[in-house]
Order: structure tokens, then C-alpha cells, then sequence
């Protein structure tokens, strides 16, 4: 119930993101819905995700999107022409994404393929594999150590190309 009633209240606030004209009230509602999200994540009972969304999605991007809107104009130029194509491949891509997900099983379904040969591994061998005492941290850092360090990579590129392009947008102004 309690989700159902938080994502009511993340789709009212991406419609108010695509109306919004004001970059800083759009700004402001990404970071509410940031919040919702990790909210849904904690009820969902996935609390290490729930804070990094809250942390990176609403902490970190909401300043540094704030950051570059201090540098720019807050108001959103208008299309020159109606966006016909960006809105085409938006929704095809939507498409094939919910049609990918057609084959997945239920939700906390106790059959599915990843409760009857995934889960069963990571806990009963995890002492001898990895030897570490808390089971995420195991997982994170050991079986998906190559994909943790891909994620930290592309955060720090991003930072990095942020602080780069605020850096150029600010030496320009001096000039």
C-alpha cells in the first residue's frame, strides 16, 4: 500500500518535471523524487541502495545541478521545432524495456531461478569463498568487484566532466 501511494507520488512529480518551464523547480522535484525512490527502496527492503540513490541522486546531483544552474540561465530555451523523433525513440525504447520485462518472473516469487541456484551459493559458501562476515558487503565487493568498479568509474567520469564543464563555463564569464 505504502508503495503504491509513493509511486503515485513520483509520477506527479515527473509530470511536474516535464511541465516545468523553471530549472530550479525541476531541479528541486529530481531531488524529491530521488527521495521517493529511496523511500520505495526501503520499503522494499533494499537499504544499500536506498542510500546511495539518496546520497548520489538527491545529495550529489542535486548540487551539483544547482552548482551548474547558478553558472547558466534558469529558465529552459524553447525547441526550436517540435521534437517529434527524441519523443519517438523515447517511447520505443520504453516499449522494449517493458516488453523485456514480460518474461521475468513474479516479484519475490521463491521459484525463480535466482532463489533456487544464485542464493543458495552466496550463502553457503560464502565463508569458505571470501571469508568476509556480512553477505552484501561479500557480494558487492568479491563476486561483483568488477562491476562495483565499473560503477565507481563512470560516478567519477561524470564528476569529472561536470567540475570540467564548470570550470569552462566559468573561465568564459571572466573574459
Amino acid at each position: 500500500m505504502i508503495i503504491n501511494v509513493l509511486m503515485l507520488m513520483m509520477a506527479v512529480s515527473v509530470v511536474g518535471i516535464i511541465r516545468n518551464r523553471n530549472l530550479f523547480g525541476v531541479i528541486v522535484l529530481s531531488g524529491i523524487y530521488s527521495f521517493l525512490m529511496a523511500t520505495v527502496l526501503v520499503a522494499m527492503d533494499a537499504v544499500d541502495v536506498a542510500m546511495t540513490e539518496a546520497a548520489v541522486g538527491a545529495g550529489i546531483s542535486t548540487v551539483l545541478l544547482l552548482g551548474a544552474l547558478y553558472l547558466g540561465k534558469s529558465e529552459e530555451a524553447h525547441p526550436p521545432n517540435k521534437p517529434f523523433l527524441p519523443l519517438l525513440v523515447s517511447m520505443s525504447v520504453g516499449g522494449m524495456l517493458i516488453y523485456g520485462t514480460l518474461g521475468l518472473p513474479e516479484f519475490s516469487d521463491p521459484k525463480a531461478p535466482i532463489h533456487m541456484h544464485v542464493v543458495p551459493r552466496y550463502l553457503n559458501e560464502l565463508k569458505q569463498e571470501v571469508d568476509v562476515p556480512n553477505v552484501v558487503t561479500a557480494v558487492l565487493a568479491s563476486y561483483r568487484g568488477y562491476d562495483t568498479l565499473g560503477e565507481t568509474t563512470v560516478v567519477f567520469t561524470a564528476g569529472a566532466g561536470v567540475v570540467a564543464l564548470l570550470r569552462r563555463r566559468r573561465k568564459g564569464r571572466k573574459t
